[in-house]
């Protein structure tokens, strides 16, 4: 099992993009259920897939709500492309780029984890 020891604005990057993803899904969790606003629905019986919205109406997000959105999802993009274009990936070799960018996700998880274990 290969182990890889990521530069810090590399690992700093994917610990920004983890937290911008967080803040994302916070702010949808909080926010009516569609951008524009829209009335309750419920599907009649006999669909294949029962699915309704008959809770409360929606009223929309408001301007200042999808400009926030808009702001976390470009801070998303750039930090991806941040992480995919790093020049760490070419001392990498093809057939383990696909492993090295999956522990990358996990390598902030384990390196807390070893601090904790540490302390």
């Amino acid at each position: 099992m290969a182990t890889y020891d990521y530069p810090d604005d590399l690992l700093t990057a994917q610990r920004d993009l983890n937290k911008v993803r967080a803040d994302l899904a916070a702010l949808y969790e909080r926010l009516p259920y569609s951008v524009e606003p829209m009335q309750a629905w419920q599907r009649p019986e006999g669909y294949w897939l029962a699915t309704s919205r008959a809770y409360p109406d929606s009223p929309g997000w408001s301007e200042q709500e999808q400009q926030e959105v808009a702001a976390l999802r470009e801070r998303e993009r750039d930090l991806t492309a941040v992480i995919l274009t790093h020049v760490f990936w070419n001392d990498v070799a093809g057939p383990e780029r696909p492993d090295a960018r999956s522990k990358l996700r996990h390598a902030l998880e384990a390196a807390a984890d070893r601090q904790e274990q540490e302390a």
